[in-house]
């Protein structure tokens, strides 16, 4: 299964691509696919958050230009899905990271992960994706 996986996040880089428009402007929405290692030992604490994620957290993914964001379980991987419906995702991802309730849910959820490679603070590998199909 580890093997399988590993093969995933290989094969899965991100990538997207569909075009929306919102206010006479031309957005770009995109797709992005996320894995990161959940300790096994703070799974049903990780679990217990997401089953009541702070208001103010949910509040900024939405202000953030974040839609249709889902977190999915594999074993001791975490998989995470969402669409970007900005303009501009570094400057609403700097903005998310100034948030001081994000930051503080932050302080919280990533000591409970690990990374998918080597040792150091968890990140999240951003996954390419190889076929879409509405």
């Amino acid at each position: 299964m580890v093997k399988q996986v590993n093969i995933l996040v290989k094969q899965i880089k991100y990538l997207l691509i569909n075009t929306v428009r919102k206010d006479n402007k031309e957005l770009v929405m995109k797709r992005f696919g996320q894995i990161v290692g959940i300790k096994k030992d703070k799974l049903e604490e990780y679990k217990k958050y997401h089953s009541d994620v702070w208001p103010g957290v949910l509040a900024k993914i939405k202000d953030c230009n974040i839609r249709n964001y889902s977190i999915f379980l594999f074993e001791d991987k975490l998989f995470a899905y969402f669409e970007y419906i900005g303009t501009d995702f570094e400057a609403d991802m700097a903005k998310m990271a100034a948030d001081e309730t994000t930051r503080k849910w932050w302080d919280i959820m990533i000591p409970m992960q690990n990374p998918i490679y080597g040792d150091g603070d968890a990140q999240c590998i951003t996954l390419e994706e190889v076929f879409h199909v509405d």
